[in-house]
């Protein structure tokens, strides 16, 4: 995974996480359980991607 890329994942994820600590402060279940949702997908989504790339690197050399 290229760094720009990995950066990217790295500080949306931190924003989320960053998310569900603001709603946690302010009391919201809904908001708690939607970012947390959404964090543990993105955070999951980049595992993928990062797989998928580092196949595709193997493939070509």
């Amino acid at each position: 995974m290229s760094k720009p890329l990995a950066l990217l994942f790295a500080v949306i994820g931190t924003l989320l996480l960053a998310g569900i600590s603001l709603f946690i402060a302010l009391r919201q279940p809904w908001m708690i359980l939607l970012f947390t949702v959404i964090s543990l997908g993105f955070i999951g989504y980049g595992f993928v991607v990062k797989a998928k790339l580092r196949k595709r690197n193997n493939q070509n050399r």
